[in-house]
C-alpha cells in the first residue's frame, strides 16, 4: 500500500528543479519567459482605469541592456509584450573563464555592493592570507553567477517589480512566479524560438510588419541594419528595402548577439542576418496571412539548409505557442538528457521525435 507521500507524488506533477532545466553541457541557448501576475496588462494599457503603463516596457529594455553588458550572457532575441516578455539567451562560459579578478569585481559591483572586504582589496589594503583567500572565493562565486541564467533573470525581474510597485504605491508580486526556461538543443530549435519571439506583436495583432514591432529584437536589428553605411550593398532583394526605410518606432539599444554565418560553432548565432530577416518575414506571412498577405513562392535558403520543409517549419514555430516543454530538440539529445537525469521520459518527446531529424539538422 502506498503511503501518503507516495500517493501525492503519483497525483501531483512536481515542478522541475532549475538545475535540471539548465544544462550547459548540452546547449548554451535558452528561451526564457516571464509573465505578469494574473497575466494582467501591467506593462500596457489598463482596461479598467484607462491608465497606460507602456513606459514600463522601456524599463525592461533598459535593464536588459545593463545586464547584457555585465553578464557573460548574450541576448539573441527579445520581445516585450503588455503582460509577458520573452528572451532567447546564449551563455558564454568561455569568455567568463578568461576574465581576471578585477574584471569580475568590476562587473559584479555594477549591480551589487562588493562589501567592505572588496573595497579594501580594490584599495590595495588586503594584506593577510585569510583576506586574499576570501576574495578569491568571492570572485569565483561571482564568476559562476555571471554565467547563470537564474541570476540574470532574477536581476532583471526583481528590478522591474520594485519600480512598478513603487510607482503603484503597493507591495506584492509583479511577476506571477519564477521565469520559465526551455533548453534549445539544436539550430532548428534556436531559430524557431527566435522567430517565435520576434513575431509576438504580429501574432497578437499589435502590428502588421516586422519593422514596426516595438520592443522586439528584430525591429532593433532592422533599425541598425538600415543605418549601416554598407546596407545598400548587402541588400540582395529590393523587395526587402522599403520595409527597412519605413520603420519609425521607439528604438531600443540592447546589445544583441551577432549573426556569424554557418561556420562559427558556439559563437553568436549560426545564421546570416539577411537569411533571418527573410525567414522571419516569410513565417509571419504564413502564420498571419490575414494580416501579411500571402506566402511567397520562393522560400528562404535557410529553410533548405536546415533540411526541413515548409509545413514542418511552421509547426516547429508553433511548438512555443501550444505547449511548454523544458527541452526542445532532436530525440537523440532528449534521450541523453533523460539518461543524465535518470528519467524514463521527457514531456514533448513524441513531438520532438517527429519535428527534429538529427540526420538533416546541424547540431549546436
Amino acid at each position: 500500500m502506498l503511503n501518503f507521500i507516495d500517493y501525492l507524488q503519483t497525483k501531483i506533477i512536481m515542478p522541475t528543479a532549475r538545475k535540471h532545466q539548465i544544462s550547459l553541457t548540452d546547449t548554451p541557448y535558452y528561451h526564457c519567459i516571464s509573465r505578469c501576475v494574473r497575466r494582467a496588462f501591467l506593462c500596457g494599457k489598463d482596461r479598467l482605469t484607462g491608465k497606460n503603463f507602456d513606459h514600463r516596457k522601456l524599463w525592461v529594455a533598459n535593464k536588459l541592456t545593463q545586464l547584457a553588458n555585465v553578464f557573460a550572457i548574450e541576448v539573441c532575441a527579445f520581445g516585450i509584450m503588455e503582460n509577458h516578455s520573452h528572451y532567447v539567451l546564449r551563455v558564454d562560459q568561455e569568455t567568463a573563464k578568461n576574465w581576471d579578478q578585477n574584471e569580475i569585481i568590476s562587473r559584479w559591483t555594477k549591480l551589487f555592493s562588493g562589501g567592505v572586504l572588496i573595497q579594501r582589496f580594490q584599495a590595495g589594503k588586503c594584506k593577510t592570507q585569510g583576506e586574499i583567500i576570501k576574495v578569491n572565493e568571492l570572485v569565483e562565486i561571482w564568476r559562476e553567477r555571471l554565467t547563470d541564467i537564474s541570476w540574470f533573470m532574477r536581476c532583471l525581474n526583481e528590478s522591474i517589480a520594485r519600480q512598478a510597485n513603487a510607482e503603484d504605491k503597493c507591495t506584492g508580486r509583479f511577476w506571477e512566479g519564477r521565469f520559465k526556461s526551455q533548453a534549445l538543443l539544436n539550430e532548428q530549435a534556436l531559430l524557431a524560438a527566435m522567430v517565435y519571439v520576434d513575431l509576438n506583436p504580429i501574432r497578437a495583432g499589435k502590428t502588421q510588419t516586422l519593422e514596426t514591432s516595438e520592443f522586439t529584437s528584430i525591429a532593433q536589428r532592422i533599425q541598425e541594419f538600415s543605418k549601416s553605411t554598407s546596407s545598400d550593398k548587402l541588400l540582395q532583394k529590393q523587395s526587402l528595402k522599403p520595409q527597412f526605410e519605413k520603420a519609425d518606432i521607439i528604438q531600443t539599444n540592447v546589445p544583441l548577439a551577432k549573426f556569424n554565418g554557418w561556420e562559427q560553432k558556439y559563437q553568436g548565432i549560426p545564421y546570416t542576418l539577411l537569411d533571418y530577416f527573410e525567414l522571419a518575414d516569410w513565417t509571419g506571412r504564413a502564420i498571419r496571412n490575414d494580416k501579411r498577405g500571402f506566402i511567397p513562392h520562393n522560400e528562404p535558403n535557410i529553410i533548405h539548409k536546415l533540411g526541413i520543409d515548409s509545413e514542418t517549419w511552421l509547426e516547429t514555430v508553433n511548438i512555443f505557442t501550444d505547449n511548454f516543454y523544458t527541452f526542445i530538440g532532436p530525440i537523440e539529445k532528449l534521450e541523453k538528457i533523460c539518461h543524465q537525469q535518470q528519467k524514463k521520459w521527457l514531456s514533448g518527446s513524441n513531438l520532438c521525435r517527429r519535428l527534429f531529424s538529427q540526420k538533416n539538422v546541424l547540431s549546436i
